[in-house]
């Protein structure tokens, strides 16, 4: 194993890789329904990166020091045979942590499988308990309810402990989080708040819309209290606290209010194989180009290598006048 370090001495340590472009969802900050409509052209089968191609990727960043991989979309248990993906990367000497995020909407039915094939655990995007609001956030009349059966069968068959993330926004849901910290004390779940991000350039992020971290805390604590915990890796992005009581624990990603750039590990790939150093960059690093011209690993993991060393990214420290009108990604093709 090579350890490579950036312009600011941050090590290569999680990749998150994109298996598709395309969800059943329509969240209004992620992909909107009136940009992500029938007009709109997701990436053809040609242009995804194979699961071959993927596994082949993830054994040259492992070389390079990744040890933490996260399967991400669009919705990844979308993407066909994906739990064959999921067995060959567990077998990858050096990966020790394997995750996937997902909506929920088909892990009741696929969680068993996902544990079966080596997955680790996984976290579940669930804005709201409110059965209202969450129809309206994820704009295709998804209910609740088919959600948590998916939160369940995760937690029934070891996926756990499940990570639950809502991202907050002011006067959509910010209303309903403490009816979150409810359902979830004592379940051994863990429930995560976060920010309304910047992401991409289709869901028309305003500053006013974001609850900060603080306010959030202090609404949790007000009817729960809490008490913060000391952070368990490097490069761990949540706050983390715990109920006083000792029923549980919550965290809170605050890329907004609180950027922790100066400890992200984290490269992404898109599903059609481009490398990108940051959630908020302009462009990427076409390695599926590499992998199909038939590049040898070593020349491949030396254009890693060079682009990581040559990082410099820190949006969200950044974040001003100054970013405002550049062009970003959409999270829905590079991952979150």
């Amino acid at each position: 194993m090579t350890d490579i370090t950036d312009t600011f001495d941050r090590s290569l340590r999680d990749l998150r890789i994109s298996v598709t472009d395309r969800c059943n969802f329509r969240c209004t900050y992620c992909m909107p329904k009136e940009i992500f409509n029938r007009e709109w052209e997701f990436l053809g089968r040609d242009l995804l990166l194979s699961l071959e191609e993927i596994e082949h990727l993830v054994r040259i960043f492992a070389s390079l020091g990744v040890r933490k991989v996260r399967i991400t979309g669009g919705e990844p248990l979308l993407r066909k045979n994906l739990e064959h993906l999921i067995a060959g990367l567990r077998i990858i000497e050096g990966i020790d942590d394997l995750t996937l995020t997902t909506n929920g909407s088909l892990l009741a039915r696929k969680a068993a499988a996902l544990k079966s094939a080596g997955l680790n655990r996984v976290s579940v995007s669930l804005d709201s308990l409110d059965d209202t609001v969450f129809r309206a956030m994820n704009d295709v009349d998804f209910p609740v309810a088919r959600v948590l059966e998916g939160i369940n069968a995760a937690a029934e068959v070891g996926l756990g402990p499940v990570k639950i993330n809502a991202v907050i926004q002011r006067g959509v849901n910010d209303h309903t989080m403490v009816d979150m910290a409810r359902e979830f004390r004592g379940t051994g779940h863990i429930l995560r708040f976060i920010e309304y991000m910047d992401v991409g350039g289709t869901n028309g992020w305003r500053l006013d819309d974001v609850v900060p971290a603080n306010e959030i805390i202090e609404a949790i604590n007000a009817v729960y209290p809490i008490e913060p915990l000391t952070q368990q890796y490097q490069g761990e992005v949540a706050r983390r606290f715990r109920y006083v009581d000792g029923s549980g624990e919550i965290g809170v990603i605050a890329s907004v209010t609180m950027p922790f750039c100066g400890s992200c590990t984290r490269a992404r790939i898109s599903a059609d194989g481009s490398l990108y150093t940051c959630l908020f960059a302009t462009a990427g690093h076409d390695l599926r180009a590499a992998l199909r011209s038939g590049a040898t690993d070593d020349e491949i993991a030396t254009q890693i290598r060079d682009l990581w060393q040559g990082r410099d990214d820190r949006y969200s420290e950044l974040r001003s006048s100054l970013t405002t009108d550049l062009p970003k990604v959409e999270m829905s093709y590079i991952g979150g």
